[in-house]
């Protein structure tokens, strides 16, 4: 039975989905145009490498070496504050920052420089809102091709992490970036895509916010691209990486999509997931087999169970039984930087009962250098859609692929974090998919 209040509490989730509600303007966000260190250990506050000449913070006379203590009266006691401060950085309005120099106490208030929006040429960019049933306003990036009539479009789902699907000018590099860019500028289509709370220009905070928060920004989002004039809604094909691409059959059996593509997968429960990755890290360590073994028994699985299963933090754990301290290389409140509450949610989701309701075509990349998500994951997807006479699947297994879109010799060398080389080939398959479940041609 339901208690009453659990039932007012769903009813009202609900009423709230149905409800339009009008997003507030967002405010652009900024950058520091500085080299800056995050807190490191248990000493808070930020040091200052190094400044842009002209730039906000060297006009207010900041200098290299001063260490930023808080922002806006936000102590920065360790990387999660840092990086939701970071993340929330807004241009166009006063930023109170206090810092330490030389053991004397500076504060300034500074005003930050908008961030160039993105521009593609023979593209219409429009940098929109959608406000979900949380509350939460959030950025939507909408990329058209500059013509007439309804056009098929992707709905492109990002991983766990606070990382920004934007790809504005001067960002850093990535593999995923150049992902994203591709798909946007090559695809011919309609590319919708949401920051999740706390990133880019939403409002928010990515530490904080958790799954089912993240999940309903989603469906907001999709909700407000079907309502475009220029979007067939009949051709509508949701991408998703990592995490996103776990939720995109959940999409796409909700809004009726056209189809999925899923790129770095899996299936399984998260507490099945985590272990799984902690397995293959051991090995990579150099572990014999039989201390794997005991590892896993004596640590991970214990660590594991009591945060997801018993719905506890890390540190809740961890004071329970010491010694999995040593083992335990997250923060006390996060994993990730995603707060304990994502992972407890998503390990009682449902996302294998997603795959198997799913009834349009769906196309699944692995890279077989990807030590995150497992082979036999993606595999098992195939069996189970084969199982309940799914029609249209593929599995491709791209070689030397690791989980971050780039080419390894070895799943230990991406694992070790040593540089790898970018595969055009990986972007033109899933732009190739799009446009096959679409039915348009390159």
């Amino acid at each position: 039975m339901i208690h009453k209040t659990m039932a007012f509490g769903l009813l009202t989730v609900i009423c709230l989905s149905l409800i339009p509600i009008q997003a507030q303007k967002l405010g652009r966000r900024s950058t520091w145009e500085a080299k800056i260190n995050g807190p490191d250990a248990n000493v808070p506050g930020a040091r200052i490498s190094s400044i842009e000449p002209n730039s906000p913070l060297a006009k207010a006379g900041f200098l290299p070496n001063d260490l930023i203590l808080e922002i806006n009266g936000i102590l920065i006691k360790d990387s999660n504050v840092w990086s939701d401060i970071t993340y929330g950085l807004r241009a166009s309005v006063k930023t109170e920052i206090k810092a330490l120099r030389n053991g004397k106490s500076i504060e300034r208030h500074v005003v930050f420089n908008a961030l160039d929006k993105e521009k593609h040429e023979k593209l219409d960019t429009y940098y929109e809102e959608v406000t979900s049933a949380y509350g939460i306003t959030q950025r939507v990036i909408i990329t058209k091709p500059k013509k007439v009539g309804k056009q098929p479009a992707v709905v492109l789902i990002g991983g766990l992490s606070c990382s920004s699907i934007e790809t504005y000018s001067g960002r850093r590099g990535t593999n995923w970036g150049r992902t994203i860019k591709g798909l946007v500028e090559k695809s011919n289509m309609v590319v919708m895509r949401i920051e999740k709370p706390g990133v880019g220009d939403s409002n928010g905070d990515c530490s904080t916010s958790d799954f089912l928060m993240d999940l309903e920004g989603y469906r907001s989002a999709i909700r407000y691209l079907k309502s475009k004039s220029y979007v067939d809604t009949s051709r509508i094909i949701v991408y998703g990486s990592s995490m996103g691409s776990a939720l995109a059959p959940v999409l796409a059996n909700e809004f009726d999509l056209a189809g999925v593509i899923s790129d770095g997968t899996f299936f399984k429960t998260w507490y099945e997931h985590m272990l799984e990755i902690e397995r293959r890290i051991l090995s990579f360590k150099g572990n014999t087999e039989s201390q794997i073994v005991e590892k896993m028994n004596q640590y991970y699985i214990p660590l594991y169970h009591g945060m997801l299963i018993q719905k506890k933090s890390y540190q809740q754990v961890i004071d329970e039984y010491p010694a999995l301290s040593a083992y335990n290389y997250h923060d006390p409140e996060h994993m990730y930087g995603r707060p304990m509450a994502y992972y407890q949610q998503l390990q009682d989701f449902d996302l294998s009962g997603a795959w198997e309701k799913v009834k349009v075509p769906v196309r699944i990349l692995r890279g077989t250098n990807d030590w995150i998500m497992s082979s036999f994951d993606n595999k098992m997807i195939m069996e189970v859609l084969k199982r309940n006479g799914h029609k249209d699947h593929l599995l491709y297994e791209y070689p030397n692929l690791d989980h971050w879109n780039t080419i390894h010799e070895s799943a230990k060398d991406s694992f070790e974090g040593k540089s790898g080389e970018w595969d055009p080939g990986t972007i033109n398959l899933i732009i190739g998919w799009a446009q096959e479940i679409a039915g348009i041609s390159s």
